[in-house]
């Protein structure tokens, strides 16, 4: 217990230090809620109690700017709530599971581990959050871990500063592309962007500044090419640019389109010319006159033929009806006189 109270001691001679100056984690304001909801708590403890635990989380405050500091000095809103979220289930497990019987002691461990806490999402973030572009320029936003005021943090990539690569693209003609120049930074700039396409014929001894013809300016970064001809191959160029007109990345794509297969022409056999005076007007042979005469002779006795016999089924028809007539007169008569001789 004395070891714990001397320890207590040398750490609150440096406690008045940052006294009012704010903190990383103090720019969200649970974690203050946090500290204040404890002190006005907890029981059992001195006035004087109660002024040490005050003084052991102001100190813990300047503890957590100097590591704010040491890792840029920014931070982004999520790796602040990600920070405090997890600092502030650890606090309230702490006190409910890992009490020794000294509350300043176990104060001072608990800050400790938010320290650690802080400093471990701190370099998640400066490797990995801040300044994720590889190329281009960007504009992160980001907080000021001392003001917490929020402010452009500025990310340009090496030389040359604004280039993210040059793709190489082959089609058959007909057939469509699609050039999209999204890259996952692009999520993070602040306001409106424009993506802005642009075509050059040729590539050879083409100046990365030379003149382009502008395609399309749009909102989305992809944009396809339909019904490719070879005379659409090129360098394509495609540009981000913020509300401001800055440009924030290049990235071109040159073109290869393969050209149909072309058709092998159909020989036409060609006939030599009749010499000059020649009538060329068809004349009909004297065979020709004899078949068609057997041909009219043929059809006049089929018809003649077909008349005939027509006519003689109708006239056996018709006799057939006049006999059919007479025998039924015959049987009205013998009724007729078999009638008379009953009476």
């Amino acid at each position: 217990m004395n070891e714990a109270k001397g320890s207590c001691s040398c750490h609150l001679e440096r406690a008045c230090a940052g006294v009012g100056r704010p903190a990383t984690v103090m720019c969200d304001p649970v974690v203050r809620y946090v500290h204040e909801d404890f002190l006005s708590s907890v029981k059992g403890i001195t006035v004087r109690d109660q002024i040490e635990l005050e003084q052991i989380i102001e100190q813990a405050y300047v503890n957590y700017r100097e590591t704010s500091t040491s890792f840029r000095g920014v931070i982004d809103p999520t790796t602040l709530y990600r920070a405090r979220t997890e600092y502030q289930s650890e606090f309230k497990r702490h006190w409910k599971e890992d009490r020794t019987g000294s509350v300043q002691w176990d104060m001072i461990t608990i800050v400790e581990k938010g320290k650690r806490i802080l400093q471990k999402h701190l370099e998640i973030f400066v490797t990995q959050g801040l300044c994720p572009n590889k190329c281009g320029l960007l504009y992160q936003r980001v907080m000021n871990c001392t003001s917490c005021q929020y402010r452009l943090f500025t990310c340009l990539s090496a030389t040359p500063p604004l280039d993210c690569g040059e793709n190489h693209l082959k089609a058959d003609e007909g057939e469509e592309v699609v050039l999209d120049c999204f890259l996952p930074w692009h999520a993070l700039v602040i306001g409106q962007t424009e993506y802005h396409y642009s075509w050059h014929p040729d590539e050879k001894n083409l100046s990365r500044d030379g003149e382009y013809e502008v395609l399309v300016v749009t909102e989305e970064s992809k944009i396809v090419l339909n019904q490719l001809t070879t005379s659409e191959e090129g360098m394509y160029r495609c540009l981000l640019q913020d509300q401001r007109g800055t440009v924030l990345s290049r990235i071109y794509f040159k073109l290869e389109v393969n050209p149909l297969p072309s058709t092998t022409p159909r020989l036409i056999a060609m006939l030599p010319s009749l010499p000059s005076g020649y009538d060329a007007t068809p004349r009909p042979h004297r065979s020709s006159f004899l078949i068609i005469l057997i041909l009219l002779t043929v059809l006049s006795i089929t018809g003649s033929l077909v008349i005939i016999v027509y006519l003689r089924l109708t006239m056996k028809r018709q006799k057939e009806e006049r006999d059919s007539r007479r025998g039924g007169e015959g049987e009205d008569g013998e009724n007729i006189e078999l009638v008379s001789e009953t009476e």
